[in-house]
């Protein structure tokens, strides 16, 4: 895929926002099935949340957006910066997307945008 500019990463993690909640719900209901003894289910149900949770992510990955974490919940956008390889990144309780770090740094090299 290609990369994005900060307008389309921007764009896309509106339009990923959705998905974004629904996996996050998705991720704790699948912990306290994990559990046991949940009013949510047991194991059919459990496997049900892992299902829908993996095309949800999937999903997000169709985008050419990275995820990268799932506890807590990381996209990146692929872009550049000044010419130089860079992931714009959105951390599960960010409102936006205002962060940044190149590409050879990871998440340590994270800067504002």
């Amino acid at each position: 895929m290609g990369l994005f500019t900060l307008d389309e990463a921007q764009a896309e993690l509106a339009r990923l926002l959705p998905t974004l909640t629904e996996i996050v719900r998705l991720r704790a209901d699948a912990a306290e099935l994990a559990a046991g003894g949940s009013p949510l289910g047991g194991l059919p149900e459990f496997k049900a949340v892992q299902a829908r949770l993996d095309d949800l992510m999937h999903s997000v990955q169709q985008t050419g957006a990275e995820l990268k974490g799932l506890a807590p919940l990381l996209v990146d956008f692929p872009s550049e910066r000044d010419g130089v390889p860079v992931l714009l990144c959105w951390l599960e309780g960010d409102r936006e997307l205002g962060w940044y770090h190149r590409s050879d740094l990871g998440f340590a090299g994270r800067r504002p945008l």
